[in-house]
C-alpha cells in the first residue's frame, strides 16, 4: 500500500475523532515537502478550518499530534503556517522498498483482454529516399510512446503507413530508367533505400539543369517548369501507374522492394518494429470510395471541374479538397482510406498519429471528417505533434541530398561511443566482441536519450558530440551508473551476500536513503503521468534525476565496506532496486543498459 494512501486514511480517521466530521478522500491533499523544510510529505490543512473552528497553526498541530499517536508511519511532524510537514518512520520506508522489491515489473500495468485497444501510427516513410534524422525523431517517439501506452495497461498496435506512390516516387523511377544502366543493390553494394534515394537526387539535378537551359532561352521560371520534358515524363509515368501499366508497375515493385529491404535493416538497427504496415497504394482507392460515399450522403460537395470538397466553415475552418478534378486523390483521401482499412482490421478505441507539427491543421480536419464518416474514434483521435530536429549546422533538404542519413548517423554514434569509451578506459579488459556490443549500446543509447529527453512539442538541435558525454543529462551517464550498480551487485554476490526477500525493518535510515526510496517509488506515478501526457521526456528526465541522486548516495555512503551487516544488506538492496527502475525506465524509451562498462 502506498504511504500516501495509508496517511490519507489516517487523516480521515483523525478528522472524525477530532472534529466529528466525515470527509471525502479528495479533500485530503498530500504533497512532497519542499526541500527547505523538514519532512517527507506535507498536508494542507486549510480545507479543515471550517470544521476545526480554529486557526491554521492550531488545526495543523492537533492533526499532527493525532497522527503521531495513532499512525506508526509518522515519526515526527512540524507546523509551518497552514502546512503540516510529516516525517515518515524508517520502518515505513523499508516496508515500501520491500513492496517495490517484490514486483519485478514495478510501476508497469499489465493489459487484459478487456483493456482499450490503442493504435499508434509512426514512421510513415516515402519510398523515394532513405530514412533521415527527422524520421529518427519520429520513430523513437512513436516506439517510446507505444511502450508507455502499453505500460499504462492498454493493448497497443504499432502501425506504419508507407507512402509508396505518387509523383516523388515516379521521379526516382524515371531517373533510374534514364541514367541507371541497370544498377541494383547487389551490383553496387549499396543499401536499396540509399540507391533509390540517389536517383531522387539525380532527377532533381537533371531537372534543375533543364530549367536553367530553358530560362537561358528566355522563358520565365514558371514557363520553364511547365515546359520541362523531364517533369512531363514523370507525370505521364504517374498516370500510367494509376492506370496499372504492367511495365511501370513492375519497375515500381522492383525498386520498392529494394527500399523495403533497406528500411528493415535501419528499423532493426534502431530497435523499432511494427505490428502491421499499410501501403498508400492500397489505401488511396479505399479513400476515394469513402469520399464518394460522403458525397452521396451530402457531407461533401462537387465543384464544376469535378473536384470534391468538404465545407468546414461551420467548424470554423475553410473548404478542404478531397479529390482533384481528374479524380486523383490527396493525402487527406489516403488517410481516410487507411482509417477505413484499420478499422476493419482492429476494433480500435483510440488512434494516435505521430506526425510533425507542420501537419497540425491536417489532423484537425481529419478528425472532423472521420467523425462525419462514422468512425467512432474520429473525434478523439490524437495527433501527437512534434517539432523539427536540426543539426548545429542548420536545416536539411532531401532533394539536394543534404539530409543527415539515419544509417550514417547511427554508425557515427557507435564509432564515437567506441572512441570516447576507449579514451576514458571504459573498455579495458573486455573482449573485442564485448567492446563492440557496449559501443553499440552506448552510441544508440546516447542518440535515443538525447532526442527523447526533449519535450516532443519543441523544435530541437541534435548535437552528436554533446549527446555522448559521460557526464550530465545524457544516455551514457545513465548507462554508466547502471553498470556501476551491477558491478556492486556482482561483488556482493562474490562475497556471498544474498539480498533477502524481505529486508528487516529495524535500522535507522539517513535522509538521503529515505529520499532515494521515495524517488524509486515515484516511478509508478511517473509512468502514469507520461501516459496521460503522451510524454516520453517525463520518463527520461525522471531517470536522470534518480541516477544523479543515486550517484551522490554512492559517493557519500559506503556500501560494501559498511560494517553494520543489516545496513550493508539494506544498501545493496536499495542499489538493486534503483537499477531495476533505471532499466525499466530506459526500456520504455527503447534504450538498452549494459551490465558492465
Amino acid at each position: 500500500m502506498k504511504i500516501e494512501d495509508k496517511l490519507v486514511a489516517s487523516v480521515i480517521n483523525g478528522l472524525k475523532a477530532l472534529y466529528g466530521q466525515e470527509v471525502p478522500e479528495k479533500m485530503v491533499q498530500l504533497q512532497k515537502t519542499k526541500k527547505e523544510f523538514e519532512g517527507h510529505l506535507t498536508l494542507v490543512v486549510f480545507p479543515f478550518l471550517k470544521m476545526s473552528r480554529k486557526g491554521p497553526e492550531q488545526t495543523a498541530q492537533e492533526i499532527g499530534e493525532y497522527l503521531k499517536a495513532n499512525e506508526s508511519a509518522v515519526a515526527a511532524f512540524n507546523v509551518i503556517k497552514g502546512f503540516l510537514n510529516l516525517t515518515i518512520a524508517s520502518a515505513t520506508w523499508i516496508e515500501l522498498l520491500n513492496e517495490i522489491q517484490s514486483d519485478e515489473q514495478y510501476g508497469l500495468v499489465k493489459a487484459t483482454e478487456a483493456s482499450p485497444l490503442v493504435m499508434i501510427e509512426y514512421s510513415s516513410p516515402n519510398t523515394n529516399k532513405p530514412l533521415h534524422l527527422g524520421h529518427v525523431r519520429n520513430n523513437l517517439l512513436g516506439n517510446a510512446l507505444a511502450n508507455i501506452v502499453a505500460a499504462n495497461g492498454n493493448r497497443v498496435v504499432k502501425t506504419n503507413i508507407v507512402n509508396d506512390r505518387g509523383i516523388h516516387i515516379c521521379k526516382s523511377m524515371l531517373a533510374w530508367k534514364k541514367y541507371g544502366n541497370g544498377e541494383t543493390p547487389e551490383s553496387t553494394g549499396k543499401k536499396g533505400d540509399h540507391l533509390v534515394g540517389d536517383y531522387y537526387v539525380s532527377f532533381d539535378k537533371h531537372y534543375k539543369a533543364e530549367l536553367a537551359e530553358l530560362m537561358e532561352k528566355g522563358m520565365t521560371k514558371e514557363e520553364a517548369e511547365a515546359a520541362s520534358p523531364l517533369m512531363q515524363e514523370a507525370r505521364e509515368m504517374l498516370v500510367k501507374w494509376e492506370a496499372g501499366d504492367p511495365e511501370v508497375r513492375s519497375l515500381w515493385e522492383m525498386m520498392n522492394s529494394w527500399v523495403y529491404a533497406g528500411f528493415d535493416e535501419t528499423y532493426q538497427k534502431m530497435g523499432v518494429s511494427f505490428d502491421k504496415i499499410y501501403y498508400e497504394s492500397n489505401t488511396y482507392l479505399e479513400g476515394k470510395e469513402k469520399v464518394m460515399e460522403g458525397l452521396e450522403k451530402g457531407f461533401f460537395f462537387k465543384k464544376e471541374d469535378g473536384s470534391v470538397w468538404a465545407d468546414l466553415t461551420a467548424e470554423g475552418l475553410d473548404h478542404k479538397l478531397l479529390l482533384r478534378g481528374d479524380g486523383t486523390s490527396v493525402y487527406m483521401t489516403q488517410d481516410i482510406g487507411t482509417a477505413k482499412l484499420r478499422f476493419a482490421d482492429y476494433p480500435i478505441d483510440k488512434m494516435i498519429y505521430v506526425v510533425g507539427n507542420e501537419q497540425n491543421y491536417h489532423f484537425q480536419v481529419l478528425s472532423i471528417l472521420l467523425d462525419k464518416l462514422g468512425f467512432e474514434w474520429g473525434k478523439g483521435l490524437v495527433h501527437f505533434s512534434y517539432g523539427m530536429v536540426e543539426l548545429p549546422e542548420g536545416k536539411m533538404k532531401s532533394r539536394e541530398g543534404t539530409v543527415v542519413d539515419a544509417d550514417d548517423l547511427m554508425e557515427e554514434m557507435v564509432s564515437t561511443a567506441k572512441e570516447t569509451s576507449q579514451e576514458l578506459g571504459k573498455l579495458d579488459g573486455l573482449t573485442q566482441e564485448e567492446a563492440d556490443d557496449i559501443a553499440r549500446i552506448v552510441g544508440l543509447g546516447a542518440l535515443k536519450y538525447f532526442i527523447l529527453k526533449v519535450d516532443a512539442r519543441k523544435n530541437m538541435t541534435f548535437n552528436p558530440k554533446e549527446s555522448i558525454d559521460f557526464n550530465g543529462n545524457t544516455g551514457p551517464f545513465i548507462q554508466y551508473t547502471y553498470a556501476r550498480i551491477q558491478s556492486v551487485l556482482r561483488k556482493a554476490a562474490e562475497s556471498g551476500i544474498v539480498i533477502p526477500e524481505q529486508i528487516p525493518v529495524g535500522i535507522e535510515l539517513s535522509e538521503k536513503e529515505e529520499g532515494l526510496i521515495q524517488m524509486v517509488a515515484d516511478f509508478a506515478a511517473v509512468v502514469k503521468q507520461a501516459g496521460e501526457d503522451y510524454s516520453p521526456s517525463i520518463i527520461a528526465n525522471y531517470t536522470y534525476d534518480l541516477v544523479k541522486e543515486y550517484n551522490q548516495f554512492y559517493h557519500d555512503y559506503s556500501i560494501l565496506r559498511e560494517e553494520n551487516e543489516a545496513v550493508k544488506i539494506f544498501r545493496i538492496a536499495l542499489s538493486a532496486n534503483v537499477a531495476k527502475v533505471v532499466r525499466l525506465g530506459m526500456s520504455l524509451l527503447g534504450i538498452e543498459v549494459p551490465s558492465r562498462m
